[in-house]
Formats: C-alpha cells, structure tokens, sequence
C-alpha cells in the first residue's frame, strides 16, 4: 500500500491501518484478542481527533513499561466491590482501556437505573485520552466526569523545582441537542507530557514554559525533562501566571484517582513499584443523570444555549473563530477521516523497529 508522504517526511496513513498497526503489536505482545480490539479503537481514536499524544505515539513508551515489567499485557480484570450506585475494578496491572470501558459501561447502566453513579479502578495502567469515556457518557444523555492520576511525579508544585505530582488529567463532558456535546479534556499541567517526547522524538525544541530543568529554570531542551531530572510545570506555567491553579487541580485528581481508589499516590516513595506487573494507576468515573434534576432535555437545551452564546462572541480574527471545548477535535477528526492520521518520521522509525523485536507485522510501507 503507498501513503502520502509530506515535505517534511511526515507520512499520512488511514485510520483503519493505524489501528491495525497498533493492533499487531499489542497481539504480538500476547494480549488477548478481545482487549486488542477496544484498546486498538480507543488508542486510534485519539490519533483520528488529533490528540497524538495518547494514539500509537505510546507504543514505545508501552514497550519500555513492558521490558521492565510494570505492565500485564494478558491482566485479568474484576470487579472487587459493586453496589447499586458504585464499584471497584481492580485491572490487575493491566493497561487501562479495558477496565476504563468496562468502568464506564457500568457508569452509565447504574446512573440511568438510580440517577448518579461513581466507579473506580486500581491497579491500573495509562489509559489513553480521558475524554473518550466521557463523551461516551455523554452519547448517552449523561453528564460525565473522568480523572486519573499518573506513571509518576514529573510535574513541580508552585514554587518548588521537585516532581511530586504527575499530569492528572480531567475530563468532563455535557449532552447536547443540535451542537456537538461539550467535551472538555485537558492535563492538568501546561501540556501533555506525550507533546515533550513526541518534540524529542522529532528532535524538536519546546516552547519556553512547557518545562524545567532539575533548579526550575524554564528549558527548551526535550531532553532535560527526559533523561536530566527536569520537570513539567502546572497548568498556568508561573505563580505570576496562576500556577497555583494548575497545581491545584492535580492534588484534586490525585486524590479522586488515587486516595479514593485504593492507588499508589504518586508520593509513595515506592509509587508503580509495590507490585511486579502494576503501575499502581487509579482512575475514576462519575455519571449524572440529568432528568433526576430536570425535565428531559431541558439540560440539553440550556448546554446548546450556551455553546450558541459562546460561538457568538466576536473574534479576534474571523479566521479563527471561537470554539468550545470538544470542537477543535471534532474538526480535527473531519479532516483526517479524508487526509489519514499523520506519522512522523521518527515515530514511524521506532515503531518499524518495536515491530521487528516483537515480530509484528509491519504495515506503513
């Protein structure tokens, strides 16, 4: 099959043949069939809606994990606890994808049963893009909440210079009626830690505030984060900034994802490294139904209501108009059903090579 190649080498391949990429490895790596397909979907899904951080991008960083044994490739799954309203799965060091569906599927059956419910997940591993369970909560006429805490503390609190917190991201998302369902997904530092490497994958300087070297001076430098000891910094960048906002909100995850799951805290001096086989990750999942509050649709409307109000305000450039959350996404994932998913050069190098040691098929070229 050819692909299109860019002037930058960048090389654009159709959604279908990401997944199946994904797809090979995951199964060479003796996943079972069935968490193979969910985990390929939901990992592709976030390439085809433009959050290549969270697509095949982590498939080095989940080989490096599997090397060292802090991942179950073949994880059983349970649930430990279940009431009407709650459950606790434990993933059994597993990466998270599979319990994550399985978390929210129960989210939504027992929210639409008894109007609210919360489900929670230990023994886990990276999970891919938080918004994908949301939005699926959404789809279901549901108001959504998702959060996780991280593989480690690489993010400085607010005037400090050492890693104590990891990215915690949170995701929370409305139905809608016309509009698109507000989808909200973000880190809760000033980037994704998967931007860093996917610069140092392309040999690609940061822009200044993304991180800090090990005495908290800001870098441009991919590597100093990497390999030197350097650090990420919270949402807001700076104290002058509102860094205390970002940092905030990172304790908030930490404690939804971790203290209220029964996870490794990122503190622990032993974090991801209690068990053989678990990066000790935690996640949790809310689910509201609105008509326990509301008449049918009334939620709905006033959420479109709100996306209109917003879309009206007066641009600073008419060729950028403004957006809700959710929207650039959307947009992004119009585009790409057309152009394909694109896959730098360097990416595509180190999954070529993972292919070969693993002895999957490799299918970009």
């Amino acid at each position: 099959m050819t692909f299109r190649v860019d002037e930058n080498d960048v090389m654009w391949i159709p959604k279908e043949v990401v997944r199946e990429q994904i797809a090979n490895i995951l199964s060479a790596w003796g996943m079972r069939s069935e968490h193979v397909k969910t985990t390929s979907t939901v990992m592709v899904d976030a390439d085809s809606c433009g959050i290549d951080t969270h697509g095949i991008s982590m498939i080095p960083p989940y080989e490096d994990r599997r090397k060292r044994n802090v991942i179950t490739v073949d994880a059983d799954i349970s649930v430990v606890k279940e009431t009407a309203t709650t459950a606790l799965i434990d993933a059994g060091g597993g990466l998270g994808y599979v319990p994550s569906i399985l978390a929210t599927e129960m989210c939504i059956n027992k929210a639409k049963e008894h109007g609210m419910a919360a489900v929670t997940v230990k023994e886990s591993a990276h999970f891919g893009a938080t918004g994908y369970y949301t939005r699926m909560m959404a789809d279901a006429g549901l108001i959504g909440m998702a959060t996780t805490n991280g593989s480690g503390p690489r993010t400085a609190p607010t005037h400090g210079k050492d890693g104590k917190l990891s990215t915690n991201p949170i995701a929370f998302a409305a139905p809608t009626k016309k509009n698109n369902p507000f989808s909200l997904d973000m880190a809760t530092t000033t980037v994704a830690a998967g931007k860093i490497r996917n610069k140092w994958n392309e040999g690609q300087k940061l822009p200044l505030g993304w991180a800090s070297d090990a005495d908290g001076n800001p870098s441009d430098d991919p590597e100093v984060y990497i390999s030197r000891g350097g650090t990420q910094t919270p949402l807001g960048g700076t104290p002058e900034g509102g860094s205390h906002k970002g940092y905030g909100l990172a304790a908030m995850v930490e404690i939804l994802s971790a203290s209220f799951c029964g996870a490794s805290l990122d503190s622990s001096p032993n974090h991801g490294n209690n068990k053989p086989g678990s990066m000790e990750i935690g996640h949790f999942f809310l689910a509201i139904d609105p008509t326990q509050f509301l008449e049918e649709g009334e939620l709905e409307t006033s959420v479109d209501e709100l996306i209109d109000y917003l879309h009206a305000t007066k641009p600073m450039n008419p060729d950028q108009p403004v957006m809700v959350a959710g929207e650039p996404e959307n947009k992004i994932r119009m585009e790409r059903e057309n152009t394909g998913i694109p896959i730098p050069p360097g990416l595509r190098g180190q999954i070529k090579e993972i292919a070969r040691q693993s002895n999957a098929a490799f299918v970009f070229e």
